[in-house]
């Protein structure tokens, strides 16, 4: 399993995204290395396909697959849940459907 979490430096939320992953992962006794990536560049967010800080994705997949395809950007990610809430990280549920 591969588990990434690409951000932006100037956003302020991806160290609680993942403390939250974090926690999901001992939770569930997944003892896997979460890749940091820094995005540097609006260049490199097209390249990487990246919607905004943080982004977390499992194996590939994003967490959040209806955020995924909005458009490369430097800078924070708004998560949506079903009851049209909003956060800066993703949702113990959207992190816990994605993983094993």
């Amino acid at each position: 399993m591969k588990i990434e979490l690409l951000f932006w430096e100037g956003c302020p939320s991806y160290p609680e995204a993942k403390q939250l992953l974090e926690q999901v992962l001992a939770e569930r006794g997944i003892e896997v290395p979460i890749q940091m990536r820094e995005v540097r560049s609006q260049a490199e967010a097209v390249e990487l396909a990246f919607p905004g800080s943080p982004t977390i994705r499992i194996d590939g997949r994003d967490v959040d697959p209806a955020g995924a395809g909005s458009p490369a950007a430097l800078a924070c990610r708004v998560y949506r849940s079903p009851d049209g809430r909003t956060s800066p990280i993703p949702s113990r549920q959207q992190l816990e459907e994605v993983l094993p």
